[in-house]
């Protein structure tokens, strides 16, 4: 990952900890305070970010970098079960489009 991804994506996962720790968020209705537990770079934009709670649970969100800006979100089992098909559609669709390439316009 280069630097400056990495640096903004410290910076990310540190407001999103400060943004989940805020006592007024919704649905924080047990006072949760997160801290970043841990950054783990899967590609050149995504990252898994592990979260300690102070309850000592951990919570893990996926993050990628889209456009000029790092996002989120905590998947479930049912958003991994799901991704774990979408590589065979995404190769699909690479190679059918692959011929569009040189087409006269």
């Amino acid at each position: 990952m280069k630097k400056h991804f990495a640096i903004e994506l410290e910076k990310e996962a540190q407001r999103t900890a400060k943004f989940y720790s805020s006592p007024d968020r919704e649905r924080n209705v047990n006072s949760e305070i997160f801290e970043v537990n841990q950054i783990i770079p899967l590609s050149e934009k995504t990252a898994t970010v592990i979260f300690l709670k102070n309850n000592g649970k951990k919570a893990v969100a996926f993050f990628f970098f889209k456009k000029d800006r790092w996002d989120y979100f905590f998947p479930t089992d049912s958003h991994t079960i799901g991704m774990q098909a979408f590589p065979a559609y995404l190769r699909k669709i690479e190679l059918e489009n692959w011929k569009h390439n040189f087409k006269k316009e």
